[in-house]
């Protein structure tokens, strides 16, 4: 009831401001005012710099303001409230929906066809990109980033217990854990992040499960979906992962206690420059698989505010950093995965080993639902999970359980 509260007030707020900004006085013209630009993460601040590119190239002055993930959300809530943001608008590919609904975006439909501005089409870009991108029936943002899982291992262990290229099946990956976990008492065969809801649902997906949004939460009575929480479940049932808070990741990784944990691209850095030492010793694979091996299709996209005095503007920068060029430059500068297909046949995304690995999963992703709804779907999934690895519960009773709260969620 909450979610449905908001959206309607936001909306009409939306309506009220629009009103008000058609009867007040002339803003000043592109020329004198920068395009404002929110990007969110580490990757907005250095799109501050970046953008200067885009300036000379075009002549348009930017502002960029970098604002945390963490503040993100509730920002956008506000400036939806209040009529007022930005020109041009990054948002995770799971909030879609749910601005969608409060009227925060234009409806770019007509733009991504549009001969003016080529990269926008939407052939462009991988499937899984431009699936969250739709919401009733309008194109509402344009790729921007493109994020997805796969398994990093430590080859030199792996090798020890049977696996020197890593395990290709949930069945391998499992025997695998099973002989690293038997090394000692403070030794454990696998990671998870049990705060992120992508790995339960990458599971299921891999199971050959997947949300049909006519059938609501009868999609969580499927048997395959039941499968991959078993299998979740079952990692940490058998003392193959840790329940309990225990080394930072990459500690944990440099030093063998977890040789295998599910991660993005963003890891592969981060390992090269924070645990030099195990150079050579580890390596990345696309996820096991079960029925497939299928992982998410995270990532962020641009879109553009509904009041927007410049939406020429605001396109035609989306445009320049949709350009193939553009992507591979930013991917550079940010080490964030290109969401259109032609910047991947760069030499340094090509030729990288491990890059590539990454290129092969985004071919085996499956985009989220694009419902208002997910995010609370998401985190109650969380909750029954913990529910069963930590309160003793049954997965049949708690995914019952859970099946009634989707219904609550649904009916709100």
């Amino acid at each position: 009831m909450k979610k449905i509260k908001w959206i309607m007030i936001a909306s009409l707020l939306v309506c009220f401001a629009f009103i008000m900004t058609a009867c007040g006085s002339n803003s000043a013209s592109s020329s004198e005012e920068p395009l404002k630009i929110w990007a969110m993460g580490a990757e907005g601040q250095k799109l501050k710099e970046f953008a200067k590119n885009f300036e000379e190239e075009h002549g348009i002055k930017t502002d960029v303001l970098a604002v945390p993930w963490g503040d993100a959300h509730d920002k956008i809530l506000t400036a939806v409230a209040a009529g007022e943001g930005p020109d041009v608008l990054q948002i995770g590919n799971t909030w879609v929906a749910e601005f969608g609904e409060a009227g925060t975006f234009l409806d770019l439909t007509e733009y991504v066809e549009s001969e003016e501005y080529p990269n926008l089409n939407q052939d462009n870009f991988f499937p899984s990109s431009t699936q969250t991108t739709v919401y009733n029936d309008k194109v509402l943002a344009v790729p921007y980033i493109i994020d997805t899982r796969v398994l990093f291992y430590r080859t030199d262990l792996l090798e020890q217990a049977g696996y020197p290229d890593g395990p290709a099946t949930w069945d391998e990956t499992l025997d695998a854990a099973r002989t690293l976990a038997a090394r000692g008492p403070d030794k454990n065969g696998f990671e998870i992040d049990q705060g992120s809801h992508h790995i339960p649902m990458m599971f299921a997906w891999e199971h050959g499960w997947d949300y049909d949004i006519s059938k609501g939460a009868e999609n969580f009575a499927d048997p395959k979906f039941k499968q991959a929480m078993e299998l979740y479940h079952q990692l940490f049932d058998e003392d193959l992962a840790q329940l309990e808070a225990g080394k930072e990741t990459v500690q944990a990784f440099a030093d063998g206690t977890n040789p295998m944990f599910i991660s993005g691209p963003y890891m592969v850095n981060t390992i090269k420059e924070q645990a030099p030492e195990i150079e050579g010793k580890w390596n990345v694979k696309v996820m096991p698989k079960a029925e497939t091996s299928n992982s998410i299709a995270g990532g962020s996209h641009f879109s553009v505010f509904h009041s927007s005095e410049r939406v020429e503007d605001a396109l035609t920068f989306i445009n320049y950093m949709a350009d193939p060029e553009t992507q591979v430059e930013w991917y550079k500068e940010a080490f964030t995965l290109p969401t259109v297909k032609a910047a991947w046949e760069d030499p340094a995304l090509k030729n990288d080993p491990m890059i590539k690995v990454f290129g092969e999963q985004i071919e085996m992703t499956k985009a989220f639902p694009v419902m208002a709804e997910y995010e609370f779907m998401a985190k109650e999934l969380l909750k029954t999970l913990e529910q069963i690895n930590r309160g003793g519960k049954s997965v049949d009773e708690a995914l019952a359980e859970y099946q009634k709260e989707v219904e609550k969620i649904l009916s709100e």
